[in-house]
C-alpha cells in the first residue's frame, strides 16, 4: 500500500505470508517461532498476488528460523517487495523467549523487529526520456517493532502482537504518524493428533483463528493443517478480506521440503484475480529433544536412512556352519579350562596334603624333643635339691666355711640352667629355618609342576586348534564343492529350460506367421464372390484415402499460407501505429489464391464423397455376406469387419480435419478484413489539422444532443476500452493538447466506442468530458480533469468516488 502523508514512498511492513502454518510462522506471531516448533528451517519463499493484473505484487523472502534451545526461539529473514513502481528491501530479526509454568503451561514473549528501505524503482517507469519530477520523490529508510505474547497449555495457545508498534523514518527522524497497517493482533490456535489406524495413524491437526484490529477495518482469518506421517501436509484457509486459500506440501527427503498455496481473493476484490505462493524449505537435523512439542516421527518420498541388507540363503548356511564351529571350539576349550581347573585343583589339594604331614611330623618331633629337655631339666634340678640339702646338712656343721662354696655352687647352677636354655632357643631356631628351607623347596617344586602343567596344556591346545582348523577347513572345501556342484547342476537346468523356452517361442512364432500368412492369403484371395468385390472395393477405398490426405496436406497448407498473411498484415499495422515503417511485401494475387482454395475444397468434398460411398458399398457387402452361414464367422467376415471400423474412423477424422480447416479459414478472413479496414482507417484523414477538426466537431454535437439521463448509466454499462496499468504514462508530441496530468478514464482506438462513452459520460451528468488523440499510439484519451502537479493528481486518484465513469482512473503526463 502507497502512503504519501508527510513523505513519498513510505510503506508498512506488511509481509503477506498468511497461509502457512509450516514455513516463517513468526511473521505471524514472533513467538512463533518458539511455539510448537522443535526444528530450525532454512527457506525461500516466492509470492506472486493478484497475477491477473500486469506488475502485480510480488514478495520474495529468505528465512533462517527455529526453536535454538530449552527456552528460545530465533528467526533471520531477508525480503523484498514490488508494487509496481514502488520497491522495498530489507530485513527482519525475530527473539522469542519460554518461560515455562508448568508441566503443560508455558508463557513466551517475542519481537520482530524490522529495518528495510522503501522507494520508487525508476526501472520499471515506462518514459520515453528522463522524467525530472521522478528525482523528487525520496527513497526511505525505515526501522519498525512487532511484540507479542502467547500463553500455551497442552493443545492450545492464545496470544495477540501489536503489528507495526512504531514506525520511524531516519531519512526524516521522525515517527510516522496515522499509519493504516498498525493494529493489533489476536489468535487462537489448536494443535492435536486424530486417533485413527492405517493411513492417517498419527496424523497430526492444528487450527489457527485469528483477527486483526486496525484503524479502518477488521481483519478476520483461519487456517487449518494437517500433517500425515507419510511425509505429505495440506492446508484450507479463509479470511474476510483476502479470500480462499488452500495449500499442500511434500518431504522429499528427509530434510527437504517443498510447499505450495493458492489463494483466491473474494467479494470486493474478486476482479483481482489470484495468488500463488511457493516455499522451498531444508530442516537441520534435530540432535536435541526439547520439552514442550516433541519432534514427530515423519517419512519422505526419498528416505536417506540405511536399509539392512536381507542375508541370502547361501550366507545362511554359511552363518550356520560358522556357528556351529564356533560352538564346539568354545565346547571344547571349555572342557580343557574344566580339565585344567580340575588338575589344579587336585595339585593344590595334594600339596596341602604333604604339607599338612610334614608339618604334623615336624610338630611330633619338636614336642618329643622338649618333652626329653624337660624331662633332663627336671632331673637336674631334683638332683640339685639334694644337693643343695647335703650342702645345708654340711653347712649346719661348718656354716661359715661351706657358705661361699653354696653360693658359688648355685651360682653356677644359675649359668648352667641359663646356658641349657640358650641351647634350647638355639636348637628352636635351627629347627624352624630348617622348616622354612624345607618349605620353599615344596613351594618351589609344586610351581614348577605347575608350569610344566601349563606348558602341556597350552600344547595341547594348539593342537586342538590346530586340528579344528584342519578340520574346518576340510569342511568349507566340501561344501564348496557341494555348493559349485549344486551351481553347476543348477545352470544346467537353467540353461535346458531356457532352450526349451526359447525353441518353444520360436514354434510359436512360427506357427504364427504360418497362420498370418495363410488368412492372409485367404483375406487377399476369397473363394466367394462376394468376398472377391470387397477385395475390390477395399483397395478402391484404400487409393482415394491416399488421395484426400494429399488433398488436406494442401488444403492446410493453403489455410497456414492465410495465417501468414494475416500476422504479416497485423505486425506492418501495429508496427505503423508505432511510427515504424516496413518494406511492402511482394505481390500476391488474393483473387488467384482464393480460387485456388476453392477448388481445393471442392476437390476435397468430391473426394470425401466418393470415399463415403465407398464404404457404404463395402458395409453393405459385408452385411450380406454375414447372412451366409458358413461365412458368417470366418477370417475373411473378421477382417472386413476390423478394416470397415477403421475406414469409418478414418473418414471421421478426415471430415473433422477439413471442418476444422474450414473454421479456421472463416475466421483468418474476418480477422484479415479488420486488419485490411484498421490500414485503411489510419490512412482516412489527410492531416493532423483536419483529425482534430472533425474530434472537436464530433464533441459538440454529442454535448449539445445528449441530456442528462434520469436513470444514469451503471458501472458495466460503460466500455473503458483498453486496460491501464497502475504506472504513470507518459506521452511525448502530442498536438493541440497542454502539458501537465491528466486524469484519463478510457482508451479507445474506435471512434464509434469513443463516442458511444462520451454519450453514456454526458448522460450521467459529465458535462465537461474532453478527450486528446495520440498520433504515436493512433488511441483516443478520455479525462475531465488535468493537474499541474502529481502530487494534486494523485489525490484525485485516490478519492475517485463512487461515480460509474470514474472505475478504470489512470493517470498519464503529457510532455511536449
Amino acid at each position: 500500500m502507497f502512503y504519501s502523508q508527510e513523505d513519498d514512498g513510505v510503506v508498512s511492513l506488511a509481509l503477506p505470508i498468511r497461509n502457512s502454518l509450516k514455513f516463517n510462522q513468526y511473521t505471524i506471531n514472533p513467538t512463533f517461532s518458539f511455539v510448537r516448533q522443535q526444528n530450525k528451517y532454512l527457506s525461500f519463499t516466492n509470492k506472486r498476488e493478484w497475477v491477473q493484473f500486469e506488475d502485480a505484487p510480488q514478495t520474495y523472502l529468505a528465512s533462517y528460523s527455529g526453536r535454538f534451545n530449552e527456552n528460545m526461539g530465533v528467526g533471520v529473514g531477508l525480503f523484498q517487495q514490488n508494487y509496481g513502481v514502488l520497491t522495498t528491501f530489507g530485513g527482519v530479526l525475530n527473539f522469542a523467549y519460554n518461560a515455562r509454568l508448568d508441566n503443560d503451561n508455558n508463557l513466551t514473549f517475542g519481537i520482530n523487529l524490522g529495518a528495510y528501505k522503501s522507494g520508487i524503482d525508476k526501472g520499471r517507469v515506462i518514459t520515453n526520456s528522463p522524467d525530472p519530477s521522478l528525482d523528487n520523490v525520496p527513497s526511505n529508510f525505515l526501522l519498525t517493532a512487532n511484540p507479542g505474547i502467547n500463553f500455551g497449555t497442552a493443545f492450545l495457545d492464545f496470544g495477540v502482537s501489536v503489528n507495526n508498534f512504531f514506525l520511524y523514518n531516519l531519512n526524516t527522524s521522525e515517527m510516522v504518524k496515522d499509519n493504516p497497517d498498525q493494529g493489533i493482533q489476536a489468535h487462537m490456535m489448536y494443535t492435536g493428533y486424530f486417533d485413527s489406524y492405517g493411513f492417517f495413524s498419527d496424523t497430526k491437526f492444528s487450527g489457527l483463528i485469528k483477527s486483526e484490529f486496525k484503524k479502518d477495518n477488521t481483519i478476520v482469518s483461519a487456517i487449518a493443517m494437517v500433517t500425515v506421517p507419510k511425509g505429505i501436509w495440506a492446508q484450507v484457509g479463509y479470511s474476510n478480506l483476502y479470500g480462499v486459500s488452500g495449500g499442500v506440501g511434500l518431504n522429499i527427503t528427509n530434510q527437504i521440503l517443498i510447499e505450495y498455496n493458492f489463494e483466491k481473493a473474494i467479494g470486493d476484490i474478486s476482479g483481482f484475480g489470484p495468488s500463488h505462493e511457493i516455499s522451498l524449505a531444508y530442516k537441520f537435523k534435530n540432535r536435541d529433544n526439547y520439552y514442550y512439542s516433541a519432534e514427530d516421527d515423519i517419512s519422505a518420498l526419498i528416505s536417506t536412512d540405511k536399509k539392512r541388507v536381507k542375508p541370502s540363503n547361501i550366507d545362511k548356511d554359511k552363518a550356520e556352519a560358522n556357528r556351529k564351529l564356533s560352538n564346539e571350539a568354545k565346547a571344547e576349550a571349555a572342557a580343557l579350562k574344566l580339565a585344567e581347573a580340575k588338575a589344579k585343583e587336585a595339585a593344590a589339594a595334594q600339596a596341602k596334603i604333604d604339607a599338612d604331614n610334614k608339618a604334623k611330623a615336624d610338630a611330633e618331633k619338636a614336642a618329643a624333643k622338649l618333652a626329653e629337655d624337660k624331662a633332663k631339666a627336671e632331673a637336674d634340678r631334683l638332683a640339685a635339691e639334694a644337693l643343695a640339702k647335703e650342702v645345708a646338712e654340711a653347712k649346719a656343721k661348718i656354716a661359715a666355711e661351706n657358705r661361699a662354696k653354696a653360693e658359688a655352687k648355685a651360682k653356677a647352677e644359675q649359668e648352667a640352667a641359663k646356658l641349657a636354655e640358650a641351647k634350647a632357643k638355639e636348637a628352636t631356631e635351627a629347627q624352624a629355618k630348617l622348616d622354612a628351607e624345607n618349605k620353599a623347596k615344596a613351594e618351589a617344586k609344586a610351581r614348577a609342576e605347575q608350569e610344566a602343567a601349563k606348558l602341556a596344556e597350552a600344547k595341547a591346545k594348539a593342537e586342538a586348534d590346530a586340528q579344528a582348523k584342519i578340520d574346518a577347513e576340510n569342511k568349507a572345501n566340501a561344501e564348496a564343492e557341494a555348493k559349485a556342484a549344486q551351481e553347476a547342476a543348477k545352470l544346467a537346468e537353467a540353461k535346458a529350460i531356457e532352450d526349451a523356452i526359447a525353441q518353444a517361442k520360436l514354434d510359436a512364432e512360427n506357427k504364427a506367421k504360418a497362420e498370418a500368412k495363410a488368412k492372409e492369403e485367404l483375406v487377399s484371395n476369397p473363394k466367394d464372390e462376394i468376398g472377391k468385390s470387397m477385395s475390390a472395393l477395399a483397395k478402391l477405398t484404400e487409393e482415394a484415402n491416399v488421395t484426400q490426405s494429399a488433398l488436406l496436406k494442401k488444403f492446410n497448407d493453403a489455410v497456414a499460407s492465410k495465417d501468414k498473411d494475416l500476422k504479416d498484415l497485423k505486425e506492418e499495422n501495429d508496427l505503423s501505429e508505432k511510427g515504424i515503417y516496413l518494406e511492402p511485401k511482394p505481390f500476391k494475387s488474393l483473387t488467384a489464391e482464393n480460387n485456388a482454395i476453392e477448388t481445393l475444397k471442392l476437390e476435397l468434398d468430391n473426394i470425401i464423397k466418393t470415399r463415403d460411398e465407398n464404404i457404404k458399398e463395402l458395409e453393405d457387402l459385408y452385411e450380406q455376406r454375414l447372412r451366409i452361414a458358413t461365412l458368417e464367422n470366418d477370417e475373411v467376415s473378421l477382417y472386413y469387419k476390423n478394416t470397415i471400423k477403421r475406414l469409418k474412423a478414418e473418414q471421421l477424422n478426415a471430415i473433422q480435419t477439413k471442418t476444422n480447416l474450414t473454421t479456421s479459414l472463416e475466421k483468418i478472413k474476418v480477422d484479415t478484413e479488420f486488419e485490411r479496414k484498421r490500414r485503411i482507417k489510419r490512412a482516412a484523414f489527410d492531416n493532423e489539422e483536419e483529425r482534430y477538426l472533425q474530434d472537436k466537431a464530433a464533441l459538440n454535437i454529442i454535448k449539445q444532443n445528449t441530456t442528462v439521463s434520469s436513470t444514469p448509466p451503471k458501472a458495466e454499462d460503460f466500455d473503458f476500452g483498453e486496460e491501464q496499468s497502475g504506472n504513470i504514462q507518459i506521452l511525448k508530441n502530442v498536438k493541440n493538447v497542454e502539458n501537465g496530468y491528466y486524469i484519463i478514464i478510457a482508451v479507445h482506438n474506435d471512434k464509434d466506442k469513443r463516442d458511444d462513452f462520451l454519450t453514456k459520460a454526458v448522460a450521467s451528468g459529465r458535462n465537461d468530458i474532453n478527450f486528446f488523440y495520440d498520433v504515436n499510439t493512433s488511441k483516443y484519451y478520455i479525462y475531465y480533469q488535468k493537474f499541474d502537479s502529481i502530487e494534486a493528481a494523485s489525490e484525485v486518484l485516490k478519492t475517485k468516488g463512487s461515480k460509474p465513469y470514474n472505475s478504470k482512473m489512470s493517470i498519464v503526463k503529457i510532455e511536449n
